[in-house]
């Protein structure tokens, strides 16, 4: 899919001009030629950046983060003055894309690159950006988001934690919560409240700190699924710089929500999803489960559904490539694929039956199977809360994108 600048083209564009196969063409080569035996072998692809992945995993990611790092596309879509590539939205696209199809890894995913790196380089003053983009791009710091609290998750405005303004420092004291990978991260950025007095969007500030400062306690989150990266992350009089605080003081929340040229269409989640039903539909003829008549017409519905979710992201990404800000859109596509997920779980239970069910199915069953099983599948259940509730995105829906009234 892509898009040539001053070309007149459809509201969705769907096929690669020459530019953007190219690059196609070569991303697929860098990956026949690159990528570690584990991954060409099948292996199973898991979270690197939540540290529940298997030793095996998590040394072929190793290799293939330096490999990428050495073609320069940890951050595909950063300036190059900044370290990155300089590679457009629709590269960037291609590049997600393929790294799906092709069941490796997509590097440059993390807190780190997609986020932290991106703000500095649009609100951090020179000595910040020299300071933090190479370590980022290296890997030799690992970033964690520390916005929500106990009492502030989708009303995010609402925080309580505080920063309190001494001399040179910031002292802080307060609590985060669900903040993913914070027992790995050795830095945080984190949105606190500097005005208690002003408008909630107005007096807070957004601060990075380092995570082995005194005073900082990270406690893991048991879940369900069987994983644990989530964090509770408490503070107790942690002193941080004034110096470390990114952008103007009491207006932090609009560095936290500033939009940035990154891709956001949830390609590489899509071509997933496209690729479980159909390993899913495989597995049901294999085992006499589609001998059902109702499974057959779910499995049907799943697949279109994935087309579906393929079509959104698609719709995204060629808004992005003309200068335009995906707003509704997004949320669209994430309210689908997050709610898709949670019915894949769903049809593979159905499909496969009370093994779907073990913490751990049998380990003949295909991957991609198995990501829709088990504790896996239980892990779904997050999907419509991680990254905005479903509630929220269909509040974004009916107001920016119906222009219906709030109430």
């Amino acid at each position: 899919m892509a898009l040539e600048p001053n070309e007149t083209e459809p509201l969705v564009q769907f096929t690669d001009t020459p530019t953007m196969a190219a690059f196609r063409s070569e991303v697929r080569a860098f990956i026949d030629q690159e990528q570690p035996d584990y991954f060409a072998a099948g292996g199973e692809i898991e979270d690197p950046y939540f540290g529940d992945g298997s030793p095996p995993f998590r040394e072929a990611f190793g290799e293939w983060r330096k490999r990428i790092a050495k073609h320069g596309w940890i951050a595909p879509a950063w300036p190059k003055e900044y370290g990155g590539s300089g590679l457009g939205v629709l590269e960037q696209f291609v590049l997600n894309e393929e790294c799906a199809r092709n069941r490796v890894p997509r590097v440059g995913s993390d807190s780190g690159v997609m986020m932290a790196g991106p703000t500095i380089i649009a609100h951090g003053t020179e000595a910040q950006q020299r300071e933090h983009l190479s370590t980022i791009l290296t890997g030799e710091t690992i970033w964690c988001q520390g916005f929500s609290e106990p009492g502030s998750g989708s009303d995010l405005a609402s925080l309580q934690t505080r920063a309190v303004r001494d001399g040179d420092d910031y002292v802080i004291n307060g609590q985060k919560i669900w903040t993913s990978g914070a027992h790995l991260a050795n830095w945080m950025f984190a949105l606190v409240r500097t005005d208690p007095d002003a408008p909630k969007h107005r007096g807070i500030s957004y601060l990075v700190l380092p995570m082995d400062s005194p005073g900082i306690t990270v406690r893991q989150i048991d879940q369900m699924s069987g994983g644990a990266g989530f964090n509770e992350v408490f503070f107790e009089d942690v002193r941080v710089p004034v110096g470390n605080r990114i952008g103007e003081e009491n207006r932090g929340w609009y560095v936290g929500v500033t939009t940035l040229d990154f891709e956001r269409s949830g390609i590489g989640s899509a071509v997933e999803l496209n690729q479980s039903v159909e390993a899913l539909t495989r597995f049901a003829h294999e085992t006499g489960a589609t001998q059902r008549e109702a499974v057959r017409y779910e499995l049907v519905e799943r697949q279109i559904e994935a087309n579906v979710l393929t079509l959104l992201g698609y719709n995204v990404v060629t808004m992005q490539a003309r200068g335009l800000i995906p707003n509704h859109e997004a949320s669209a596509s994430k309210l689908f694929g997050s709610e898709l997920s949670q019915r894949l779980e769903t049809t593979t239970t159905r499909v496969a039956g009370f093994q779907s069910m073990l913490a751990s199915p049998p380990a003949d069953w295909p991957h991609a199977v198995r990501r829709y099983a088990g504790n896996k599948g239980l892990g779904t259940v997050a999907s419509t809360i991680a990254g905005g509730t479903s509630e929220i995105q269909r509040g974004i829906i009916a107001t920016r994108g119906l222009g219906l009234p709030r109430y």
